[in-house]
């Protein structure tokens, strides 16, 4: 057996060469691997061809020069969740009942962006760096979230918290890293953070270590939006549960904006917006609605008109019945849609309190224990 004072330099030369190659493959041959068994290889792939898609028509829509390949891959990621305002179909009109709602938010959030040159030297009439909307749910947060975008002009990334997850050590703190980075290339832009509460809950000595430091990073980041003058970015965030938000991001949100439950002559304002497309018939008392309907939001008393749409049906649905089980296609086609009746909406009532009530919801809502 040779001693290592015996290998002549060639020998040592080949030696070194074959475990430089040996672990050269075996790197590769790992990675590989790595990316084939990543279950979500295929999610990543579609968000990069859709993220792709919605710069490239960024910039031909507004002429935005966008240069693709200076995005990272995480800021392509979270690209794929980019909303540009001509997608935005909610506009104000679209919302009833909020009018004072709508007044500050544009006087707070909307019209320093739009005049921010002329106010450029002033140091308090700035568009807030965080806003919060927080009232229970189905009260229109969302839609105010998207009609603010829609109305300043600002692009709109849709933030899904299960997106800065990864199973990967690390991965989460470069995914929270590009939100802004990539925030900051399309500006203005809003950063919307559905149910935020899940998200940035208070801080406590149980939080898992990644989750400790991706909060922290997002925080720290968000400070940083700060220190760079002009920089037209906002994080906006909506909950029903605002008692669970840290204290520090609470800071970081001081335009804070109550959606609370619609009043009476707010629900008749919301009843006769969701109707105005459809068929109404003469009958349709809008004030005794709006009188029955307490402790309804938004969403409820939009489910109540299409489950009346619903009812509506009956008629078409005799005639079919009539007809042997066979109703022509030219025939409902030529007639009319039959309109909705006080009754149709009277019967849906009676059926969404009902589920109210079995699940203890209506009761709730009656004893004004909610989760604002």
């Amino acid at each position: 057996m040779m001693s290592g004072n015996d290998l002549t330099r060639n020998e040592v030369i080949q030696l070194l060469l074959r475990v430089g190659i040996a672990s050269f493959v075996t790197f590769f041959s790992l990675k590989y691997l790595m990316n084939a068994l990543d279950p979500t290889k295929q999610s990543k792939k579609k968000a990069k061809n859709r993220a792709e898609h919605q710069l490239k028509r960024l910039k031909n829509i507004e002429g935005v020069s966008v240069d693709t390949s200076s995005f990272s891959e995480y800021e392509l990621v979270i690209a794929s969740h980019l909303i540009i305002p001509e997608d935005i179909t909610v506009t104000w009109k679209d919302i009833a009942g909020l009018d004072t709602v709508i007044r500050e938010l544009r006087e707070s959030v909307v019209l320093p962006i739009h005049y921010r040159s002329m106010f450029q030297k002033s140091q308090l009439y700035q568009a807030p760096k965080g806003v919060l909307l927080h009232g229970p749910p189905g009260c229109g947060k969302t839609l105010i979230a998207k009609a603010t975008a829609k109305e300043a002009g600002m692009r709109f990334i849709n933030l899904d918290v299960a997106m800065l997850t990864d199973k990967w050590y690390g991965e989460s703190q470069k995914l929270a890293s590009a939100v802004f980075t990539l925030a900051e290339k399309l500006q203005p832009c809003i950063i919307f953070i559905d149910e935020i509460e899940s998200f940035l809950r208070c801080r406590n000595v149980n939080d898992h270590e990644a989750t400790a430091m991706m909060k922290t990073q997002f925080m720290a980041l968000w400070d940083g939006l700060s220190t760079e003058s002009g920089l037209i970015v906002i994080v906006m965030g909506a909950t029903n549960r605002p008692q669970d938000l840290d204290k520090a991001i609470l800071r970081r949100m001081p335009a804070q904006f109550h959606i609370g439950l619609p009043s009476e002559e707010q629900r008749g304002r919301i009843l006769r917006l969701i109707l105005s497309t459809e068929a109404v018939a003469e009958d349709v008392d809008f004030p005794r609605l709006a009188k029955l309907t307490t402790g309804f939001s938004g969403s409820d008393l939009r489910e109540l008109c299409r489950h009346a749409s619903v009812y509506r049906i009956r008629e078409l649905m005799d005639d079919f019945d009539s007809a042997g089980g066979v109703l022509r296609a030219s025939t409902s086609a030529s007639r009319s849609p039959p309109a909705i009746s006080m009754a149709d909406l009277l019967s849906s009532f009676a059926k969404m309190r009902e589920n109210k009530l079995h699940t203890g919801l209506l009761m709730a809502q009656e004893s004004r224990i909610d989760l604002d």
